[in-house]
């Protein structure tokens, strides 16, 4: 039976007392039947979903329907393996500890050793290697086997028969592929490391079920899991977390978890396109001054592609840019342009653009809307179509020497602001090391004359600091401290390093006097004669520096990376220009988001740490918790604001008719691009 998510689906038990005129629904490939319609479309839907794995093979991705077909395809491979092969290498899956690769090697060998009648290989004959096939298999001692073969000829034909030796005989391929072997062993086994096989087919085949003497007192079986033990007293051991998500079990000692809160879903566009919408307004918002494309919001660019009453200037400018990065670099679409179409791009010649880029890619479905935007009806388009046309568009321009040039150098500055950004780590790290050495000195001398350490706690707390700000480098400082400057020199480049690490300061500089982040001018050489007094301002001062060095690393962001996944698989993204975190299914057609600090705190409150994809997404979350929790706080009140603002537009209207487009809710047609070069 197929795997949902590589874990056994129980099917539905038929209805209680079920009537023989009675209407049911049924399904066709499993058979099962529902008296409920809602309950049967929701089979169904889940049944259709790429979210199974053929048990067999190991496909993944496959519908409920696919991967049956899958497993029945490769049963009736397996089932070619004789039954003279078959209890060998059932013999050798039982309880063995070997992985999958390791085990099929194993069996394939074993194979090779054992000769059946009707095996075809090749014989040593007259000093000549010849093909044959094997008649009969003589066993003429416990160690002595020989082989009645029939000599054939080009075609397979019999040509002379003879009796030959084992030694005689060459087998130059096995007699199974690897894949049909990887596929013998699921299809016999319910568990692995051990591999166990399935009761029944272990004692039609008069295989023991009794667990060897080697592995009795390491290993038992509890649900389904192999639980290893210790060999005294036969007490369990511990499982070593974090292990699969899937695999964790309650227990007594977990905290509270929270129940996860329901992400949003109240989008404008099809659920199912709201990942072509992200993609696009995430590529045009992180090469908007390369596209001479000035900001805006996602909630803009969702409302300008549903909206159906006229042509929007903000996707009007976002398809011209895309159309100009195209004309400089592709040449196909250079060549259907070229002489063909106005110098200019402009509210008028646009569409002939995009008509032109239709024909170019000939994608039918997307084809069958040239008639439409010609005659000036682009806001009838499907938005489906209209975002698929934006993603082809992207895509196209992805490929772009001068979008790759640009990629290059964001990777660069990254790379650059990176190692300036531990370099000044290593800095602050040697700096409280002085620190805590002083510490130690004056507390020595403090022992010494009144015989206690009055410093102690002092100690402790600078050690603590500088454990947790600097985890990398421990007790042996001075060692350590070289081999992490000459791993980071080796990785970046100890001169890009410096050059970046000193133009980063001086940015820095001019930043904190601009946002009077500190009470007084920062100064860098300063702060490296800083006494031990002012340790406080100083852990402040680097804090800040490592914020600065944050910010400015993710202003050269390449492409937005998800967070993480929960034990479901779905995946959690945050878009920075946005503030909200979008949760996405694990077949990529259902969206939701969370945009409240209480849901945030819910959604980490709910993950298990326990798992391998929770404990990762909690990890992450922590590390840009204040800085989302400040945008999640930003964007609502913005909310209320445009909320406020709504409010008081609708109020006003029924007194002195307020025009529509100075509502909040319609800015997205009062775009402007403040960044395009007339």
């Amino acid at each position: 039976m197929p795997l949902l998510r590589r874990k056994p689906f129980a099917l539905a038990e038929p209805p209680n007392d079920l009537e023989p005129c009675e209407s049911l629904f049924r399904i066709r490939f499993t058979k099962e039947v529902f008296r409920d319609y809602n309950d049967y479309l929701n089979r169904l839907n889940q049944y259709r979903k790429r979210v199974w794995t053929c048990k067999v093979t190991g496909k993944t991705g496959l519908t409920y329907e696919q991967a049956l077909v899958s497993e029945k395809l490769a049963t009736a491979k397996v089932q070619q393996i004789p039954e003279e092969l078959m209890v060998p290498a059932l013999r050798i899956i039982q309880y063995s500890m070997l992985p999958l690769k390791d085990l099929v090697d194993s069996i394939a060998d074993k194979l090779k050793e054992q000769l059946v009648e009707g095996s075809q290989l090749y014989g040593k004959k007259n000093e000549r290697v010849c093909p044959c096939k094997i008649l009969r298999v003589m066993q003429k001692d416990a160690e002595t086997v020989s082989y009645v073969v029939a000599w054939l000829d080009e075609s397979n034909n019999v040509i002379e028969r003879a009796e030959v030796s084992s030694q005689d005989l060459v087998q130059k391929k096995p007699p199974f592929s690897r894949n049909i072997l990887k596929s013998f062993v699921r299809e016999c086994t319910y568990r692995n490391a051990p591999w166990v096989l399935h009761d029944k087919l272990a004692k039609n085949h008069g295989i023991s079920t009794d667990i060897p003497e080697e592995l009795r007192g390491k290993v038992s079986f509890n649900n389904g899991l192999v639980v290893f033990t210790k060999k005294r007293k036969h007490e369990e051991e511990s499982i070593k977390y974090p292990i699969d998500d899937l695999l964790v079990k309650p227990s007594p000692d977990d905290p509270v978890f929270s129940s996860r809160p329901s992400p949003s879903r109240d989008f404008n566009v099809p659920i199912h396109c709201v990942g072509d919408l992200l993609t696009v307004w995430d590529f045009l918002m992180s090469f908007g001054k390369l596209l001479q494309l000035s900001p805006y919001s996602l909630k803009d660019f969702e409302n300008a592609i549903c909206h159906k009453d006229s042509n929007v200037v903000l996707l009007v400018e976002s398809l011209a840019v895309l159309f100009r990065v195209l004309i400089k670099g592709d040449d196909e679409y250079y060549a259907a342009v070229q002489d063909k179409l106005p110098k200019k791009i402009t509210m008028i010649s646009w569409k002939d653009y995009l008509c032109k880029f239709l024909e170019m890619i000939k994608i039918p479905k997307l084809q069958q809307y040239e008639a439409t935007i010609k005659r000036g009806r682009y806001s009838y388009v499907d938005v489906n179509a209209k975002l698929e046309i934006f993603c082809e568009l992207v895509n196209r321009a992805l490929d772009t020497a001068i979008v790759r040039e640009k990629l290059h150098e964001f990777i660069e500055q990254r790379r650059v602001l990176g190692a300036a950004k531990r370099e000044e780590a290593i800095e602050a790290s040697a700096k409280r090391r002085k620190v805590k050495e002083q510490l130690k000195a004056d507390s020595g001398s403090t022992c010494g004359e009144n015989g206690h350490d009055l410093d102690q706690d002092a100690t402790v707390s600078a050690d603590n600091s500088h454990r947790i700000q600097n985890g990398s480098i421990r007790k042996n400082r001075n060692s350590e401290t070289e081999s992490s400057t000459q791993k980071y020199a080796f990785d970046s480049g100890i001169k890009h390093s410096n050059l970046a690490s000193k133009m980063s300061a001086e940015k820095f500089d001019s930043e904190l006097n601009r946002s009077a982040l500190c009470g007084k001018v920062y100064n860098r050489k300063e702060s490296q004669k800083q006494p031990i007094g002012d340790k406080d301002q100083s852990e402040k001062s680097y804090e800040q520096r490592r914020q600065y060095f944050d910010r400015e690393i993710e202003k050269w962001c390449v492409r937005t990376s998800f967070l993480g996944m929960d034990r479901y698989y779905n995946r959690y993204w945050w878009f920075y220009r946005d503030g909200r975190i979008f949760v996405e299914s694990p077949e990529s057609n259902e969206w939701g988001y969370y945009s409240s600090k209480g849901e945030l705190d819910g959604l980490t409150s709910s993950l298990n740490c326990k798992g391998e994809r929770e404990r990762a997404l909690l990890k992450q979350l922590k590390k840009y918790y204040g800085r989302i929790c400040s945008e999640l706080q930003k964007n609502s009140k913005d909310l209320l604001h445009k909320t406020t603002l709504d409010d008081s537009v609708v109020r006003r209207s029924t007194r002195v008719r307020a025009p529509p487009r100075k509502n909040p809710a319609k800015a997205f047609l009062r775009y402007v691009n403040k960044w395009k070069e007339e």
